[in-house]
């Protein structure tokens, strides 16, 4: 009888314990966009500007650099991409595979995103997902980075800076009017500033983003390697 009870216990608990995996897996369908990965069909644009320093002190503790980022000419601010969104989530890699990049678009953007592995990427994962071709892309791109000043205490960091996130977000606050800081979300990578977001609309104004917000860093202070060569 004790034999016969535990048997149908357990029975009892692996049913619910798929029940339950199946209620989880139905809610995680349910939040994810209807419009999933349809080029074209988004909501909102994040504008992502990388502290190229931070990027590289990071590349070189793992063995590794950008050729072009990380020697030559010093980079401060540099695109990381144009990533359309969802109010809630986003979509990626909207077709697969992906148009081939023309090499010449590669060439006229490295003044901005200084790596051709970066900008073939943002290709095949966000730029298929705007329903733009590819020059306009990286024109829309190009346009949304001129919309944005930056500080002009971040143009040419001579030496490490250690500041807390909010700090940098009221500098591009005060730096680009009508920018609120329901629009920008800073984030960092350990100790160290990471990216710059902006959240922007598809004709590349100023907008809200609540859950790119929630994803911002949360440490009380950050550091600012300084430029290198700066």
């Amino acid at each position: 009888m004790f034999y016969s009870r535990l048997h149908s216990f357990s029975r009892l608990m692996i049913s619910l314990t798929l029940a339950a995996g199946l209620a989880a897996s139905a809610g995680g369908a349910k939040a994810q966009d209807k419009r999933q990965n349809t080029p074209g069909e988004f909501d909102f644009y994040v504008l992502s500007l990388s502290w190229s320093p931070s990027f590289c002190e990071e590349a070189a503790e793992r063995g590794g650099r950008s050729q072009i980022q990380c020697s030559g000419r010093p980079y401060a601010f540099v695109v990381h991409g144009l990533w359309p969104q969802y109010e809630n989530g986003f979509p990626e890699y909207c077709q697969r595979p992906s148009p081939r990049l023309n090499r010449s678009i590669v060439s006229s953007m490295l003044d901005l995103m200084p790596a051709p592995g970066l900008i073939f990427n943002e290709w095949d994962k966000h730029g298929t997902c705007s329903g733009l071709a590819d020059r306009s892309y990286f024109e829309t791109i190009r346009k949304a980075r001129a919309a944005i000043k930056i500080p002009a205490e971040y143009l040419d960091l001579s030496q490490a800076k250690t500041l807390a996130p909010a700090e940098v977000e009221e500098a591009f606050i005060k730096a680009n009017p009508g920018l609120s800081n329901a629009a920008v979300s800073i984030t960092c990578n350990r100790t160290r500033l990471s990216e710059v977001r902006i959240c922007l609309s598809k004709d590349l104004q100023f907008r809200a983003c609540e859950e790119i917000d929630r994803r911002a860093c949360r440490r009380d202070q950050v550091a600012m390697p300084p430029i290198r060569g700066g």
